[in-house]
């Protein structure tokens, strides 16, 4: 199995993400350009990984490090700087036109804030019966039909008294529930839920992810969360990656990447969540400093100005990903790859 693809129970991957790179390039000055001076965010930084049909994968890590920017770029709402994403057998990166509209119809964005998801002018069955329209379902009664599956599956019952509301018209959960009715209106293959409960009240959070966790299972749905919080990603996904600096530093099915990380950021990221056991002792992973900034990326090993156990060959070389087995791999020279890292510098 190549380092860095996740398959399981023996099935094809539906998507498949190999060597993702996203740059956003600065504005500089006249003065600057003239000098062929150019800067730009290193956003993602040769992120790969695949996810079966039906399976599900979590990016989890700080805010910055490129999950978001990672989601967007499956959906083509970013353009990749170089990489794939095969889709379905097909690099969705080449398509455009009717080729590219067509796969939008198989793939949908939950997105992060559903105060800022919908038209405030539009009434909640015409937000949801606009994709339709412009995916070409022309049957007033079928577009009515698909609107009212949509709020019934999300548990918004009856489903036709949401029809003619506006959006400051729900409260928050609600809202977000029409958002996620707005993703599977089409009958998607494919889910990218960006931070897809960070807004609202906890008491309704539960509540919100039993739905998606239906609807997934139901509609056989290949889906990535992206997500800060761990105990989301433990809750919804089969597979976990751990994203620092536009890099996945650590990949693997979820219980075994929360319950025995391995990655140095990953154990520091675990230590942080609380543990409602006063009597339990817990042992935090120290780190330093702030994240480094994505326009100036460290040498060698990104986590490395904040890593308690960096060796020198850590400051010059990017680890490789380094496969643990059992669908487990982590990019740190603790686990191996430093005596050939080293003879590759001494070569050169």
């Amino acid at each position: 199995m190549a380092v860095g693809r996740v398959v399981s129970n023996g099935h094809e991957p539906l998507l498949e993400v190999r060597d993702l790179v996203k740059h956003f390039p600065l504005k500089r000055g006249m003065l600057a350009n003239l000098a062929g001076e150019s800067e730009a965010v290193h956003a993602v930084n040769g992120v790969s990984f695949s996810v079966p049909r039906g399976g599900s994968i979590g990016l989890a890590g700080e805010s910055g490090c490129g999950k978001s920017t990672t989601a967007k770029m499956l959906l083509r709402l970013f353009e990749p700087t170089s990489g794939q994403i095969i889709f379905d057998g097909q690099d969705i990166v080449t398509l455009k036109g009717a080729e590219l509209k067509a796969f939008r119809r198989r793939a949908q964005l939950m997105f992060q804030n559903p105060y800022e998801s919908f038209s405030p002018r539009f009434t909640i069955f015409r937000s949801l019966a606009e994709p339709l329209l412009i995916h070409g379902v022309k049957s007033a009664d079928e577009r009515t039909r698909r609107v009212w599956q949509a709020l019934n599956d999300v548990n918004l019952q009856p489903a036709e008294s949401f029809f003619q509301k506006f959006p400051h018209q729900l409260s928050g959960g609600q809202l977000q529930r029409v958002v996620l009715a707005r993703s599977l209106v089409l009958e998607p293959e494919f889910l990218a839920a960006d931070e897809p409960v960070s807004m609202l009240d906890v008491s309704v959070r539960a509540g919100i992810l039993n739905t998606m966790k239906e609807q997934a299972a139901q509609r056989n749905l290949t889906t990535v969360y992206i997500s800060h919080d761990l105990s989301l990603i433990q809750y919804l996904c089969e597979t976990t990656a751990i994203m620092y600096l536009g890099q996945i530093v650590e990949l693997g099915p979820t219980a075994g990447v929360i319950n025995e990380p391995q990655h140095p950021y990953t154990k520091a990221l675990i230590s942080t969540i609380p543990i409602p056991e006063p009597e339990r002792k817990k042992t935090t992973i120290p780190i330093e400093g702030g994240v480094p900034s994505a326009i100036n990326l460290p040498s060698g090993c990104p986590f490395h100005p904040r890593c308690p156990y960096a060796m020198d060959i850590c400051k010059r070389k990017v680890p490789p990903p380094l496969d643990l087995g059992q669908g487990r791999t982590v990019r740190c020279f603790l686990y191996g790859g430093k005596d050939e890292a080293e003879k590759s510098e001494v070569a050169a």
